[in-house]
């Protein structure tokens, strides 16, 4: 589908313009790259049915923005954009990766100094040219070379979330092949990790000719590494490889549990086998000559005197030893969610309105919704201050009385102060249902301040929710520093629950947290952070970093009814 492709143009030329100055539009192409991120439906089908008309009716999609889709559709680019990068020859996806790094900043940069890539930022930044410039301190010198170091690192990763709809795509297309037996997603992907590196489909076919020049004709490969009988490698247009194998069909659940990894998990299997008398391989489970098992996944473990390891579950984490005492846990599942708390709504600069995301939510099941706009910190996000709050509940309570079996929970993702302290008053918080608390500013401080900065927090007690509680931003930031220790004793004492947020750049609390969370017996919610109705279907991304975190279904609050839901936050 174009419809990502398309959101990253307008990301781009949202920051080209912002970086001149130009008001209004960048927000409007922000908006309209939201739009896409979330739409399900391909844009090329909607305009192939309904025309440049039918793109106009979208929502945050003019007449102006319609063009240039239509555009993009029938040619493969976009001259407005291309003008853009040909007046300020920079990469500024690139530039503005690095964290702190805005379009004005970047201006400034390309105007004193130049810079038009990483290269040339890095080499800047360590002949102290940055320091001297007006507005650009020694600091925020050291965060650029902090900022770089850390995308180096993260160099050949590709979000999950941003990986998975064009990989759904490929194994639905080769699904569709008569020649196609049986097919999987394996490795990385198919243990849900939130960056991978590469994608392999494994599959059993009597044909697999045909399916290798199918799968190498691809719309999106910009390069065949290698096509052959048994295997074919290609490279997309997003930037990843995808390796496709044939396997035999006596072979495939074996082949499906060596290719999904991870190698830490498959070395203590092979150990298990081998004090088993056994032999675990990609071929297998053999004794001797004989194979006893590996025509499906299920069978080399119970040749193993395991039971069935989820994939999520296989990073050498004590997940071997929990099977063979029958000890996994239950993991939750996306049909459990009875709900979203943590959605943004047009009142604080989201796309739709609070109908709009409750209809949404009603329609994938849930039984409830929790709007938590900004509150009056994030000027930019056009925080709610008190009074607007209140106007809010108004309009909550009103559209509640069209509502059967479902209800709008009114929240608000408040700010935390440098003190630790809100920035709302405790007697608008009193009237919420629930107060969600976040840190957006000042990410670096000492990791003993940020502890007691987020206690504090805690403390307060209408706060019950921590939002993307590390403030990590996956290939764009690290964690902040906390005693993540005492952040979960004090979240057990003062009843608050943390966050696992399911935004594709979040992914916070990451799967190691939540384990230790678990074991901390400290609840957990699952939210979205959307701040568009498509963004609603983060969700199963949330899960899956649930999951991979050992997380069963009671230790998530939003797979309770709304009534135990309430009582938690009660207490």
């Amino acid at each position: 589908m174009k419809n990502q492709e398309l959101a990253q143009i307008f990301y781009e030329i949202a920051e080209f313009l912002e970086m001149e100055e130009v008001p209004f539009k960048p927000q409007a192409y922000r908006k309209a790259a939201q739009f896409l991120e979330g739409l399900e439906e391909d844009i090329e089908s909607i305009y192939e049915k309904g025309g440049e008309k039918a793109l106009e009716d979208l929502p945050s999609i003019g007449r102006n923005i319609a063009d240039k889709i239509r555009e993009y559709i029938e040619i493969g680019k976009i001259k407005y954009y291309l003008e853009l990068k040909d007046k300020t020859p920079i990469n500024i996806e690139e530039l503005t990766a690095v964290e702190g790094l805005g379009p004005k900043t970047v201006r400034i940069l390309y105007n004193k100094l130049g810079i038009r890539n990483l290269k040339d930022l890095e080499k800047a930044a360590k002949e102290h040219k940055i320091a001297p410039l007006f507005g650009l301190g020694e600091k925020t010198e050291k965060n650029i070379l902090e900022g770089i170091k850390f995308l180096k690192r993260s160099k050949g990763r590709f979000l999950l979330g941003r990986i998975l709809p064009v990989v759904s795509e490929i194994e639905k297309k080769l699904k569709s092949l008569k020649e196609v037996d049986q097919i999987s997603v394996a490795g990385s992907v198919r243990r849900k990790k939130e960056t991978i590196g590469d994608v392999d489909f494994l599959i059993t076919s009597k044909n697999p000719e045909k399916v290798m020049d199918f799968f190498v004709s691809l719309p999106g490969v910009v390069k065949v590494w290698g096509k052959g009988q048994t295997k074919s490698s290609v490279r997309m247009k997003e930037g990843f490889n995808i390796d496709i194998r044939v396997i035999q069909k006596k072979s495939y659940g074996s082949a499906l549990q060596y290719f999904t990894g991870s190698k830490e998990h498959n070395i203590i299997t092979r150990r298990l086998a081998i004090s088993k008398g056994l032999k675990l391989s990609e071929y297998g489970v053999f004794k001797g000559k004989k194979m006893i098992a590996g025509w499906s996944e299920k069978g080399v473990y119970r040749s193993l005197g395991l039971s069935f390891i989820e994939p999520e579950l296989r990073e050498n984490r004590g997940e071997v030893e929990a099977a063979q005492k029958g000890k996994l846990p239950k993991l939750v599942k996306l049909e459990d969610i009875k709900g979203d708390l943590h959605c943004h709504s047009s009142w604080n600069g989201g796309e739709n309105s609070i109908l709009e995301l409750a209809e949404t939510a009603k329609n994938m099941g849930y039984l409830y919704l929790g709007i938590a706009d900004h509150t009056k910190f994030l000027r930019i996000e056009n925080g709610l201050d008190e009074r607007k709050l209140s106007q809010q509940r108004k309009e909550i309570d009103k559209l509640n009385l069209e509502f059967e079996n479902f209800k709008i929970l009114q929240g608000a993702e408040t700010n935390i102060l440098n003190d630790g302290a809100l920035d709302i008053r405790d007697n608008a918080l009193e009237k919420l249902d629930y107060a969600i608390a976040g840190v957006h500013s000042n990410l670096k401080m000492p990791k003993e301040k940020m502890t007691e900065r987020i206690i504090t927090a805690m403390k307060n007690p209408y706060v019950k929710i921590i939002s993307h509680p590390t403030g990590r931003l996956l290939k764009r930031r690290e964690e902040y520093l906390i005693d993540f220790e005492k952040i979960l004793r004090a979240a057990k004492e003062f009843n608050v629950v943390l966050e696992v947020n399911s935004f594709p750049e979040r992914l916070d609390l990451n799967d190691v947290n939540i384990k230790l969370a678990i074991e901390a017996g400290v609840r957990l919610i699952i939210n979205t952070d959307s701040h568009h109705k498509g963004h609603l279907d983060y969700m199963e991304l949330g899960v899956n970093q649930a999951r991979r975190g050992w997380a069963e279904k009671n230790n998530i609050i939003n797979t309770y009814s709304l009534k135990d839901l309430i009582k938690v936050f009660q207490d």
